[in-house]
This record gives C-alpha cells, sequence and structure tokens, in this order.
C-alpha cells in the first residue's frame, strides 16, 4: 500500500510545500551561483533513467563555470569548481531543485539515486533492479558511506531499498541523511572523492 499509494502521495506534498517555502532562498541561490559561474548558468540539466529505466532529465543548481583552456577544452572539475559552489556541495544545497523532478513523477524524495544514462546495458539483472521503484533525493546507499561504498555495495544497498521499501525505512534515510548533511560526511565538495564511473566489473 505504502510502495505503491502512500509513497507518492507524500512525495508530492512535501515536493509543493518545499519548493513553496524555499521559493525565495532558491532564487537567491540561483543568482549567486549565476554570478559566481561567469555567464554558464545557475541551473545543471542532464538526461538519468528513471523508473523502468525512463529517461527522464535531472535538475540541479551547477556549481561549476564552463572555462576552457586554449585549445577550447573544458579545464578539470577542480579547477572550474567555484567556491560558491563548493559551499552550496557542501550542504547539499545542489540537489534541491530535484524537488521539481519529485513534483512531476520522475523522482521520489527516497530511492536509488539516478547514475548515468550510459550505465543502462551494462547492469545485469540483480543490478537493474534499482529501477524498480523511482530513482530519489537521497536513499539507502547514501546512508551507508556514499562515495567511499564499491559499486557492488551501492548496488546492493539500491536493491535492498528496492525490497524492503517502508515508511519506516525512508524515515531512517531523512533522519540519517539530515546527520550526514550537518556533520558535512560525504558531500563531494572536492570533486577529487567523485566515485569513479561504473564500466560493468568494479
Amino acid at each position: 500500500m505504502y510502495k505503491l499509494f502512500l509513497k507518492r502521495i507524500i512525495d508530492f506534498c512535501v515536493a509543493f510545500v518545499a519548493l513553496s517555502v524555499l521559493a525565495v532562498p532558491l532564487l537567491v541561490v540561483y543568482v549567486w551561483l549565476a554570478v559566481a559561474n561567469k555567464g554558464a548558468g545557475a541551473l545543471f540539466f542532464q538526461e538519468r533513467p528513471g523508473y523502468k529505466g525512463k529517461v527522464f532529465r535531472i535538475v540541479k543548481f551547477k556549481t561549476m563555470t564552463d572555462e576552457c583552456d586554449a585549445n577550447g577544452v573544458l579545464l578539470p572539475d577542480n579547477q572550474r569548481l567555484t567556491k560558491v559552489g563548493t559551499f552550496v556541495r557542501s550542504l547539499s544545497i545542489d540537489e534541491l531543485p530535484q524537488f521539481w523532478n519529485v513534483l512531476k513523477g520522475d523522482m521520489s524524495l527516497i530511492g536509488p539515486r539516478p547514475l548515468l544514462v550510459e550505465y543502462l546495458p551494462l547492469y545485469n539483472a540483480h543490478q537493474a533492479r534499482r529501477h524498480d521503484v523511482r530513482p530519489g533525493i537521497t536513499g539507502w546507499a547514501q546512508c551507508h558511506g556514499r562515495n567511499a561504498l564499491s559499486w557492488t555495495e551501492k548496488f546492493d544497498y539500491d536493491v535492498y531499498y528496492v525490497d524492503n521499501c517502508s515508511l519506516w525505512l525512508d524515515i531512517k534515510v531523512v533522519l540519517c541523511t539530515v546527520r550526514c548533511v550537518l556533520r558535512k560526511e560525504g558531500i563531494n565538495n572536492d570533486l577529487a572523492t567523485t566515485m569513479f564511473k561504473f564500466d560493468g566489473t568494479n
């Protein structure tokens, strides 16, 4: 009952309230990033696979510039990450625009994090089960180390969530996420800590 109906109702209501309450702060962050990013814009859009692998456009705050070298090639990520972007990432503020994806039904508040479209053909049957629920802004794997996890561990936590999705588990994820944000645990404010790419074997 919860997984099929109540979860979506809670997602919609929370996302609607969050966007309404945070409208002004989000606008301030938008302007702040628009200036700091030197004309690169304040929002980042990317296609990601959602429920049953259906592709949607995720939206996040953009934390890097589009600066290039003399040959027109983008500079390394750590050179394009701004101080403002580092601060925004440290508090996970960059994830807040995804409430819009939740409101639309592309995502849930809690669920496996949506990964790259290029990974879709690389999953085995077990790993692909992470798409049996809507992807989330935060999830069970994020409560267990985020980028410190191996891909195998991450997928195992994702599938565990799919098999055990409940209101109580979602509450545990929310409380854990709040703790991680307050302690700044596992946040990608340093791009050197970003998870290495999945190649189907790691």
